[in-house]
């Protein structure tokens, strides 16, 4: 079995899937192709992946849905998606369906050797962090860290994207205490943001929304104007495994 990072590369176009499929190679990567969702599913079931770079404008089923079934099925799967569409909200979608990371058509192909890079790293746990063991809970919630889900007070699980996990994962590190965006969206997204960018507002309004499900007490998620956000909690027990 090879040792090299797999990388499965879903797109239609196959003059994009050529080059990449060289250049990845080039740079140690062992690459597969599929063109649509059907060449997928096959070549997953035939043989694992590392990680897949799915492009968002496929052949019958698109990436959105693809990135959500994947997630599904392959939790903890690194999902880059390639996307011609470059607002914010097309691409805090593309997250909440499941994926890592975005990378906007046209792009050099360099970038996306350091980004496949990056979300290997930070699938694999950075150094010096310890484990993900047990369970994180707040305010009658409880964050599930090897299911990456949360369990509501009322015993609903809600699941959750990669990108909120981190988010929420932020949150609970530092409770009571004020988050700029530039923090949250370098540990939800691995990178920080370009000073413009208010894609983090989007992605810190749908965990909102699911930290208000099955629930009736306030919302846990503060804005503080002009400063970032806040996680409001009593409590927060079990940090000390995490």
């Amino acid at each position: 079995m090879s040792s090299k990072p797999r990388v499965l590369l879903v797109d239609d176009d196959e003059s994009i899937t050529g080059l990449l499929s060289d250049y990845l190679a080039g740079f140690g990567f062992e690459v597969r192709i599929a063109s649509d969702g059907s060449a997928m599913r096959a070549a997953l079931a035939q043989d694992e992946a590392d990680l897949v770079v799915l492009d968002v404008m496929l052949p019958g089923e698109d990436g959105l849905v693809l990135s959500r079934e994947l997630r599904r099925q392959y939790a903890r799967l690194p999902i880059i998606m390639l996307t011609a569409r470059a607002e914010a909200y097309d691409r805090v979608i593309g997250l909440e369906m499941g994926a890592d990371d975005y990378l906007c058509k046209p792009f050099e192909p360099r970038e996306l050797v350091a980004r496949i890079r990056t979300v290997l790293r930070r699938a694999s746990r950075p150094t010096g962090e310890p484990p993900l063991i047990g369970r994180v809970c707040f305010d009658g919630w409880e964050l599930r860290l090897q299911e990456r889900n949360l369990l509501s007070p009322r015993g609903v699980v809600v699941p959750l994207s990669n990108a909120e996990f981190r988010l929420l994962s932020t949150f609970l590190r530092m409770p009571r205490r004020v988050c700029t965006r530039d923090q949250l969206m370098e540990q939800a997204r691995g990178r920080a943001m370009d000073s413009f960018e208010r894609s983090i507002d989007l992605l810190v309004s749908r965990l909102r929304q699911k930290l208000a499900e099955d629930t009736e007490a306030p919302s846990l998620i503060k804005t503080v104007r002009g400063a970032g956000y806040l996680f409001n909690v009593n409590s927060v027990q079990g940090m000390a495994s995490w």
